[in-house]
């Protein structure tokens, strides 16, 4: 079965460098697979894109080494079955709250007996080897997205789960229920606080511990703080930056 070099990093102590897809676009992706980013996330919640331009972008991803996943919209065990069986090889799951949410969650990336994941993996089979069936479950990763006071509150009952793989920080849900307002890329106040203690109790369950943020600049201090998965830019920022810069320029040459 093909590695996941996600996991392979992990394990090994190195970071990883995720990149963020939210335009529902093949030739997007397979622009963004040939930076060089070590994962890219396909993200289904609140990017524009539904489930067969994912499959369009899974397959483009996979012209490189770069490792696909896919944030699904919400805890849907059927969604996570059918994007595994697509090919992603890691799946990000938002607004896990309890252990129980947690322990589905699980439960459906994971095939019997430490899981319920359905069998069928059409794509999946094609990306990864016919003997996908075999390994998938020491393979596939599963990310809890901790973003609310309520999972804040749940941590170690979340971190606790057997078989949880890893924990992924939503910055902005997590200040939006804690304070009532959506911030990002700080470390200030109760949501450096709670960052700090989330990062404390992933440690101290040996479950590895991702976060977002929106530049290269709080990418680089929150591997410096102890994450090891890290999202540093998305696509839509990019083309968003790269075509100001562009303006900009011609705009002050045109002045001289």
């Amino acid at each position: 079965m093909r590695p996941n070099r996600v996991r392979q990093l992990l394990a090994s102590g190195q970071p990883v460098l995720n990149g963020w897809l939210l335009l529902p676009d093949s030739l997007s992706a397979e622009l963004m697979s040939h930076a060089g980013f070590d994962s890219l996330t396909v993200d289904m919640q609140h990017g524009m894109i539904d489930f067969q331009s994912a499959l369009s972008m899974l397959t483009a991803i996979s012209t490189t080494q770069t490792t696909p996943l896919v944030r699904v919209p919400w805890l849907d065990p059927g969604l996570v079955m059918k994007t595994l069986d697509a090919g992603a090889y890691g799946v990000i799951c938002p607004m896990i709250n309890s252990r129980q949410q947690a322990q589905q969650f699980v439960a459906a990336t994971r095939y019997a007996p430490t899981g319920n994941r359905s069998f069928g993996p059409l794509r999946a089979a094609l990306y990864a080897g016919d003997d996908y069936a075999l390994h998938a479950n020491d393979t596939v990763l599963n990310l809890a997205m901790i973003e609310t006071a309520q999972a804040l509150d749940k941590i170690d009952d979340i971190l606790s789960v057997e078989g949880l793989d890893a924990i992924y920080i939503g910055p902005a849900d997590l200040s939006l229920s804690m304070k009532g307002k959506a911030v990002h890329d700080t470390m200030e106040g109760d949501i450096g606080d709670a960052i700090r203690h989330i990062l404390a109790r992933a440690k101290a369950h040996n479950v590895f511990a991702g976060t977002h943020t929106s530049s290269t600049q709080f990418a680089l201090k929150m591997l410096e703080l102890g994450f090891r998965f890290v999202t540093c830019c998305n696509d839509t920022r990019l083309i968003a930056a790269g075509a100001s810069n562009a303006v900009r320029e011609m705009r002050g040459g045109l002045k001289q």
